[in-house]
């Protein structure tokens, strides 16, 4: 399928992801986000003030899309033209941050539960627990199944 040939009406049945993959085959050069989403609205005679409002959408349906990498110089391409190694992991600085201050929350918890270690706590819950099951009685299967 080529984008030429294809008529507007034939275009407005297409996703925007399936329109990238025609323009990056077609153009067989990698482009960046921007450049794409204003080939895309220039092809579906869109008004540009789509631009402005949906780029941000459009640059999330392609990091989810499978076919298509974000390079390391920020451009994307088709996958299948790629190896592994020049894939860049999208990641949200928020949440990096987030995973980072998680982490240190952890270790701090860590070391305030070493910290706080006491061994009369041990002898205590020991002595209150064996109090507790003194009058419990054990039965093996073969019991079970008698009773039964």
């Amino acid at each position: 399928m080529s984008l030429s040939k294809l008529t507007k009406e034939e275009l407005e049945l297409l996703s925007n992801k399936d329109i990238t993959n025609l323009i990056l085959e077609e153009s067989n050069k990698s482009m960046n986000t921007a450049d794409l989403f204003k080939k895309i609205i220039e092809l579906l005679e869109l008004p540009k003030s789509i631009f402005e409002t949906k780029i941000a959408d459009y640059y999330t349906a392609l990091s989810t899309d499978k076919r298509f990498i974000l390079l390391e110089d920020g451009t994307w391409d088709l996958r299948s033209r790629h190896t592994s190694d020049k894939i860049v992991k999208v990641t949200d600085e928020e949440e990096e941050e987030e995973d980072q201050e998680e982490g240190k929350e952890e270790i701090e918890e860590e070391e305030v539960e070493e910290d706080s270690f006491d061994d009369t706590e041990e002898e205590e819950y020991d002595e209150d627990t064996n109090e507790e099951l003194k009058d419990l009685v054990v039965i093996d299967e073969d019991e079970l199944e008698l009773e039964q």
